[in-house]
């Protein structure tokens, strides 16, 4: 799994206390603030609102009950909201709420945070509350070591994730073709990273999020998720500033991605060359393939894998950046059996920078700009403005 493998080819924050959908135009993470604290800069054209999805949000886009919660970190106070406190309710699962205090508080996260793969969890901040990995630490893991199989679901609202990094730790064997691959085959998810769970955001800022810097498979800066059986459904949230090889702010690989009201902007894919499987040029196997190319795919999302489909519905990208001689600088889809679909709707992509490619096997949708790269089943788009096309 990887990249495009194509031939021929080489914004503004959520708003304070909104629920499902709500978010306003304009603006980066606050500094110090807790969820939905607005700062000046960040995407968003001046004057332009943002984009808002005309079709009816399912229900699993709905932020989750938490009047009865499992666990309440914090006895009122801000001192009371240790990492300690944290932990100890994240490994429990269920519902996560808070009692820190009236202001905004950030939870310094020291260690990363374990979800449970047996049981639900919703972690509700509140709009107060801001975990930050310092630069140094991944924020929330959840792994099973099956693919595809559980129905456990993750739901994060009204929080803010910033400065989660995930380290790599096995790097990618030197090759004597100077063609092959380079950097890492692990480090992915600087905020979060799921193996075979389903994940639901609501209303929620990742910033300043990353994950390894390098390699044709590694990547997501704010999120990674593979082997998803019913992938991830995001509404209302902002990524901005995130970093990673492959998906700057979000890398699927196997997972099926609704993105509803959302904000993509100034996110990176950091690695080059994006990724191809070619033996004439690379006679060493990485990953079972012989991989040529370090990544760099999807500025703002890479998506890759088989039988699962991609929606975007008052969306908006911009400013997303692919890495050099990589593709998609807002997005990057692989359908490897051409049997996933596209569909944008209502959503806007505007100064994303990177290579780009419309490849798909049925439909009218030919062509979907300079910020995309894409193979696939189909595509459908309607009331959207997309570089290169509108």
């Amino acid at each position: 799994t990887g990249g495009p493998r194509a031939s021929g080819g080489t914004a503004g924050a959520h708003a304070s206390g909104g629920g499902a959908g709500a978010r306003a135009s304009g603006g980066g993470p606050g500094t110090g603030g807790g969820a939905g604290a607005p700062a000046s800069g960040g995407g968003g054209q001046a004057g332009t609102p943002a984009p808002s999805c005309s079709l009816p949000l399912p229900a699993s886009a709905r932020p989750a009950d938490t009047s009865t919660p499992t666990s309440v970190v914090g006895t009122g106070s801000a001192a009371s909201c240790t990492f300690g406190e944290l932990s100890a309710a994240v490994t429990k699962g269920g519902v996560v709420t808070f009692d820190c205090g009236a202001a905004p508080v950030t939870i310094g996260v020291t260690a990363t945070l374990t979800l449970p793969t047996n049981k639900n969890t919703v972690i509700d901040g509140g709009n107060k509350i801001t975990l930050d990995g310092g630069n140094a630490v991944q924020i929330l893991k959840y792994y099973s070591a099956n693919f595809q199989a559980l129905d456990t679901v993750v739901t994060l609202q009204h929080l803010t994730l910033v400065n989660g990094k995930a380290t790599p730790t096995e790097a990618i064997p030197p090759a004597s073709e100077a063609a092959c691959s380079q950097g890492w085959n692990d480090g992915q998810g600087g905020a979060v990273s799921m193996r075979d769970g389903n994940l639901v955001i609501v209303d929620c800022l990742f910033a300043n999020n990353q994950a390894a810097p390098l390699g044709p498979d590694t990547g997501g800066g704010a999120i990674y998720l593979v082997g998803s059986k019913h992938g991830a459904t995001i509404v209302g949230s902002t990524f901005t500033g995130n970093k990673g090889s492959v998906g700057g702010a979000i890398y699927s690989l196997y997972g099926e991605l609704d993105i509803y009201n959302s904000v993509f902007a100034g996110n990176v894919g950091t690695g080059n060359g994006a990724n191809s499987d070619d033996a004439s040029m690379c006679s060493t196997i990485n990953n079972d393939q012989h991989e040529v190319g370090s990544g760099g795919n999807g500025g703002a999302i890479a998506a890759d894998g088989n039988d699962f489909n991609l929606l975007f519905c008052g969306d908006d990208f911009e400013n997303n950046l692919a890495g050099s001689k990589a593709f998609g600088g807002a997005l990057c889809f692989t359908s490897d059996n051409l049997a996933g679909t596209l569909s944008i709707v209502d959503t806007r992509m505007a100064g994303n920078t990177g290579g780009h490619w419309t490849n798909v096997t049925t439909g009218s949708v030919t062509n979907v700009g300079t910020a995309i790269g894409v193979n696939a089943k189909s595509i459908t788009l309607s009331g959207s403005t997309l570089q290169g096309v509108n």
